[in-house]
């Protein structure tokens, strides 16, 4: 069993130091930063993998935590037609950190990781618009299409591909308060397209589901909180912007679960909660 933590750790320190103490072997982080200097011998990651980092300081990165996997980390280059092996074309800054996860045991079950970031993006400022935060399907699109590059059959189950991260939508959603959602159903739509499943985490696959909907989703939705505003806490959360995909076939192989109690111990030292993904590669 091979242990992907999922998590936008906004920055902050303490995150790095929780998920060195939860024995896991991969973590897919957004809005990462660095890593305190006592733990650099702790976390192997590439810092060098990405073509531009000065422009942009909340990176998506892939880290390793264990010595049960190894991991080869693709650089970033611009989307050219011909890619080496050891790069992945990349048309958004800051939205997308891949690596191939080899677990030690199993080689033969070795699969691309995908670390996503749906960065918000505002209108033209030639634009009239009341999109103060702006959108992020655009981001998310990008993402997409980058990571398109690992799908090279039109069968799903000839790929290995996990892909997790902050997408900053709401899944399902039907009202327009904090979504553009004809704009972001597309994004469901094109993973599903590429064989890609939606693997969640839905409810039950979470410690709890919010004690009151949001009026943007529909009520028997089977979302479950992952992200609480500022000001606000594990207990008061009830947007979902957290997910995970597997490519079709492999996502049956692939388990994931919203660490989400509704207390700070538990939610973890972000505004996020963790994603768990376990993946059985007997």
């Amino acid at each position: 069993m091979i242990k992907v933590v999922s998590w936008n750790i906004a920055k902050r320190e303490k995150p790095w130091r929780e998920l060195v103490g939860m024995d896991a072997d991969v973590a897919l982080v957004q809005e990462a930063g660095s890593p305190p200097g006592d733990l650099i011998d702790l976390v192997d990651y590439e810092d060098g993998v990405f073509w531009d980092r000065h422009l942009y300081d909340r990176w998506p990165l892939v880290l390793k935590l264990s010595d049960r996997v190894e991991v080869e980390w693709f650089k970033q280059v611009a989307p050219i037609c011909d890619l080496g092996s050891d790069a992945i074309g990349v048309s958004g800054i800051g939205t997308i950190a891949a690596a191939k996860v080899v677990p030690v045991a199993r080689h033969d079950k070795a699969f691309i990781a995908v670390s996503m970031y749906a960065r918000w993006l505002r209108p033209h400022p030639s634009v009239r618009t009341n999109w103060s935060v702006g959108y992020a399907d655009a981001s998310a699109h990008r993402v997409i299409s980058d990571l398109s590059a690992f799908i090279g059959s039109r069968d799903p189950s000839t790929h290995r591909i996990l892909a997790a991260g902050d997408l900053n939508m709401i899944y399902g959603a039907i009202g327009h308060k904090l979504s553009l959602p004809e704009r972001e159903r597309t994004v469901w739509d094109r993973f599903q397209a590429l064989g890609l499943e939606f693997i969640g985490p839905q409810w039950p696959d979470a410690c709890r589901q919010a004690s009151s909907q949001p009026t943007d989703v529909p009520s028997d939705t089977k979302n479950v909180p992952t992200f609480y505003s500022p000001g606000g806490s594990p207990e008061t959360a009830v947007n979902q912007l957290d997910y995970a995909f597997a490519s079709r076939g492999f996502h049956e192989n692939v388990k994931v679960r919203a660490l989400n109690e509704a207390d700070n111990d538990n939610w973890g030292s972000s505004d996020h909660c963790r994603l768990l993904i376990e993946i059985d590669c007997g």
